[in-house]
């Protein structure tokens, strides 16, 4: 995958950040973030959703560019530590890489577009429907490939439901 030119203001908030970490951090992101950056909807969000980070603590995260924080202050959006969602099992084999190839620490890692869609999906707010919309209308969104996975979290979180277990 080629290098993506992060927008502003997110990709001077990402180089405060990264600045600011005791070394190589990993970020699973997701959300309103991931769609416009990577996903190409043009939707203002106010925060990078952040599920998971490697290398760094969540709460050292927060400090440094959560809600409130200095940073957060400074360019107007923040880092979101989500503390609920349902999220696809076994996400984390299909991160996808966002390559910005800006910083020296900081790895960004987005949820696939299906994975993405399942996500927003579990929550269906308005504005999580509309991510869906745009997703569903772009290229690369395979129904099988959502279905499949859509069923497995069924009987992860269920049970077999053709079976009653």
């Amino acid at each position: 995958m080629t290098a993506v030119r992060l927008r502003e203001p997110w990709r001077s908030l990402l180089a405060d950040v990264d600045r600011q970490l005791p070394g190589p951090t990993e970020l699973h992101c997701l959300g309103g973030f991931v769609i416009a950056e990577l996903y190409g909807l043009l939707r203002a969000t106010a925060d990078i959703g952040i599920i998971e980070a490697r290398g760094t603590d969540l709460r050292t995260l927060q400090t440094i560019a959560g809600r409130g924080s200095e940073l957060a202050r400074r360019h107007h959006v923040f880092l979101d530590i989500v503390t609920v969602a349902t999220v696809p099992e076994d996400y984390e084999q299909r991160l996808v890489d966002i390559p910005s190839g800006e910083f020296m620490y900081l790895r960004l890692r987005a949820f696939e577009r299906h994975d993405l869609v399942l996500a927003k999906l579990a929550r269906n707010a308005g504005h999580d429907r509309e991510d869906v919309k745009h997703l569903a209308l772009g290229p690369g969104l395979d129904c099988a490939v959502l279905r499949d996975r859509y069923q497995r979290a069924l009987r992860f979180q269920f049970g077999n439901p053709r079976h009653g277990t």
